[in-house]
């Protein structure tokens, strides 16, 4: 299926990853990666996502892992352990995913940004510090650290947004870890928690919504 398809909402296949690209119709230059959590698929996060992201065009990514009835974006060995030959594989696929989608379509990764959840989140955190100087801005619903070995990467110039869930005992416990780390790293941070589990929903679209567009005020998890 083409590019101009793909445009249009039609899943596409002949790029690393299936995807979708969705617009409202309006001129925008902003665009929104979207990575599904696990055993779903790319249509799973869309409804969220346009309510996060208003008139930006919306890439929906689908994970090449099975999963029950839908699909994850890497290996695990238990539900916070994970494969790390899978994440490296993965991550390094998606970078290249990413860089051939932009030039497709003609977007700018400079002013785009990365919405992944649970495990989709996982992704987007390993793509920031695996292959450097492609997320600019990312979004991390719900997520953990996944790599065992981080390499020395330098995130400044990037933003990044980290919402727990208060009640998410799988990953809540992870996120503080996880905010220390990006932050050791270089990222700016905004770390937010809400009255929820590991479920998202209109909280979360609220926050990311305002800090998309630039007005949310950085407020640290632990």
């Amino acid at each position: 299926m083409t590019g101009a398809n793909a445009a249009n909402g039609a899943l596409t296949l002949d790029l690393a990853f299936p995807y979708r690209v969705l617009s409202t119709g309006e001129k925008s230059r902003d665009c929104l990666f979207v990575l599904h959590g696990s055993g779903v698929d790319e249509t799973s996060m869309v409804e969220l996502a346009r309510r996060m992201a208003g008139d930006a065009l919306l890439v929906a990514v689908r994970g090449r892992v099975p999963q029950e009835d839908g699909f994850r974006w890497f290996e695990r060995i238990t539900p916070t352990r994970f494969d790390q030959d899978s994440i490296r594989a993965e991550t390094a696929a998606f970078a290249a995913f990413a860089r051939d989608a932009a030039a497709r379509h003609g977007l700018d990764l400079d002013r785009a940004a990365f919405l992944g959840y649970s495990n989709g989140a996982n992704l987007v955190s390993s793509l920031m510090l695996l292959h450097p100087g492609i997320v600019r801005k990312a979004v991390l619903l719900r997520p953990m650290p996944v790599l065992d070995n981080v390499p020395s990467t330098n995130l400044a110039g990037t933003r990044t947004l980290i919402i727990a869930g208060a009640a998410d005992e799988t990953y809540g416990p992870f996120a503080p870890a996880l905010v220390t780390l990006l932050s050791l790293h270089g990222t700016e941070i905004d770390a937010r928690i809400v009255a929820s589990g590991h479920e998202i929903g209109d909280p979360d679209a609220a926050i990311v919504r305002s800090w998309l567009a630039g007005s949310a005020a950085p407020e640290r998890i632990g």
